[in-house]
């Protein structure tokens, strides 16, 4: 799901880029032959965490060997609930370790949707993008084959990307995703739904995902950014734009 025929028809020929650090990209993929990818709230939150362990440039081993680890120092977990079992092809993903790591993508806006995800990253070190993705497709699909006694593919191909260019490009697409499940009728307000960084810019949760100070730096105050916000989910068909809402 993208906004308009001229942003797909960009996109068919952008995923063959070198990813440069201190740049924003529009990262996106769905499922394979268009199947969900999130089954049930757990699948969700299961995703939201990989945002979180796999951006580091330390490998973890998987996040079952890390939730157990800080389950036997802490008897905590955090926010989201561990899973039983532990795939076996994790052991792919490298050996676990816990600190001393040093982020290598930035999430200025995510929005996880049934059968597929947006996200806006800025890569912070050199193959960020490239490293953070590879893990968190891995990590994932080991997690969801093993839970759901499957194998092969879940997400379809190569992830998509296509450079962000310009601050007004940055606001648009960061709407886009912010908005994504009410633009596209999933839920009738983007503010009420878990599964995306809205709530979090609108200060309703703090999951520890997004750096929000690069949007919302650019507005007045809160309010500002929730009235364009909302006034450019009602018209992103038609390709209005934020640029009244900048502050000069």
């Amino acid at each position: 799901m993208l906004i308009g025929l001229k942003y797909r028809k960009l996109c068919r020929f952008m995923r063959k880029i070198k990813f440069e650090t201190g740049k924003f990209y529009h990262i996106y993929n769905r499922g394979v032959d268009k199947r969900d990818v999130y089954m049930d709230e757990g699948d969700f939150e299961r995703f939201l965490k990989s945002l979180r362990e796999f951006n580091r440039l330390d490998p973890i081993g998987s996040l079952v060997d890390l939730e157990e680890k800080r389950r036997l120092e802490s008897n905590s977990l955090g926010i989201f609930e561990t899973v039983p079992n532990k795939p076996e092809c994790s052991k792919g993903i490298g050996s676990l370790t816990t600190s001393g790591s040093e982020r290598i993508v930035d999430f200025i806006a995510y929005c996880l949707n049934p059968n597929h995800f947006h996200f806006i990253l800025r890569q912070v070190v050199d193959e960020g993008i490239s490293k953070f993705m590879h893990k968190l497709s891995l990590g994932y699909t080991c997690y969801f084959n093993l839970k759901n006694n499957r194998s092969g593919s879940l997400f379809q191909g190569k992830f998509k990307a296509v450079k962000i260019d310009s601050d007004e490009h940055l606001l648009w697409v960061t709407a886009y995703v912010n908005g994504n499940a009410q633009i596209h009728g999933l839920i009738p307000d983007a503010a009420d739904y878990k599964w995306c960084s809205y709530p979090e810019y609108l200060g309703k949760r703090d999951l520890d995902i997004c750096d929000k100070s690069v949007i919302l730096d650019k507005f007045k105050d809160t309010e500002s950014f929730k009235s364009a916000s909302e006034e450019c989910f009602r018209k992103m068909k038609e390709g209005k734009n934020l640029q009244k809402y900048i502050l000069d």
